[in-house]
């Protein structure tokens, strides 16, 4: 038996293309001590892991050929060196896009029993907790407050927009085509939604936010967070969380202008943040998402590929904008 693995071939000049990877075989690792065997079930796809192919993320190391391209999914223990891990658990980890991986037990988070297993991939997963964390604790919506976000039908924003909607605000998303943004609206709830690539979009957007923009949840950076500095109100929030417009490109687009002047001015706190940073707060966020989930406030949206070998080409079209929701590919 041999394990299918999808490795970073040559690393990206400009776009991605599929022929930066490579699909090949390989030996099943052994396990060693406090270690398990986990069988890879499914994984997601995210626009964040493109950083580390250009370098741009520091959590990501240094970009690197020969290696089995990086992800979060779930898996089955099919061998284990820890009693407290169990063979036939599932577990979320770093499992690579791969159909074997050998990990680490302190690496590992046991799912909840009853749970779903692929909501670990989306709401209580990586993407969830950022939407979470990153809008409450960095953007802390008021009641009656417009919440505006970029990149709002991906895998973070669509929820984003959601839980904002929980907190009972007014919300706004940007995406790219008047399908997602019909589809916020219609079925998320969203009370706007804007179309970047239309030729009238900063009135459109003006138009959405006539009371302006209290927060503002940024996942793709350049002109968009641009319009949104001129549409922000005093003491308005920025919860920085991606710049998917400068992932895949050689020639990223310089920061927009009104930085430091606008956030002086209006007195605009900007922040960065990585959702590991509040990793002691997961189970409680975990509780209010699965509340949320089950009483029908917060939909998940998926959108799924079979089989790893169509892995490269779900990337490259994620990149392109062609996703709504989160991105999995199961094996």
């Amino acid at each position: 038996m041999k394990n299918k693995q999808v490795i970073i071939d040559s690393l990206p000049e400009g776009k991605l293309v599929e022929s930066n990877y490579k699909l090949v075989d390989s030996e099943i690792p052994e396990v060693g001590s406090d270690e398990v065997l986990v069988k890879t079930i499914s994984f997601a796809i995210t626009a964040g892991t493109r950083a580390g192919l250009q370098g741009s993320a520091s959590y990501a190391g240094a970009p690197t050929t020969g290696i089995v391209m990086n992800c979060t999914g779930i898996g089955e223990i099919i061998q284990s060196t820890n009693e407290d891990y169990n063979i036939g658990r599932n577990v979320l980890t770093q499992t690579g896009w791969q159909e074997y991986s050998v990990q680490k037990t302190q690496s590992l988070t046991l799912l909840r029993e009853g749970v779903d297993p692929s909501l670990y991939l989306g709401p209580l997963g990586i993407n969830g907790l950022t939407a979470y964390f990153g809008l409450l604790e960095i953007g802390q919506p008021q009641s009656g407050e417009t919440v505006m976000i970029s990149a709002a039908a991906g895998s973070v924003g669509h929820m984003v927009g959601q839980i904002a909607k929980i907190q009972g605000c007014k919300v706004v998303g940007v995406c790219g085509s008047d399908g997602k943004c019909k589809k916020l609206i219609e079925d998320l709830g969203f009370d706007a939604a804007v179309n970047y690539k239309d030729a009238n979009f900063r009135q459109n957007l003006k138009e959405a936010t006539p009371d302006g923009v209290d927060v503002y949840f940024d996942n793709t950076g350049g002109m968009i967070l641009g319009s949104a500095l001129f549409r922000l109100n005093s003491g308005g929030r920025i919860a920085c969380c991606g710049v998917v417009s400068q992932y895949d490109t050689s020639t990223p687009e310089p920061g927009p202008k009104g930085i430091p002047g606008l956030l002086v001015n209006k007195s605009i706190r900007m922040q960065g943040f990585l959702v590991f940073d509040f990793a002691e707060q997961y189970e409680n966020a975990t509780d209010d998402l699965l509340t949320w989930i089950d009483s029908g406030q917060l939909k998940v949206l998926t959108d799924e590929l079979e089989g790893i070998e169509n892995a490269p080409r779900g990337f490259v079209d994620l990149l392109a904008g062609g996703n709504i929701g989160t991105r999995i590919v199961n094996i």
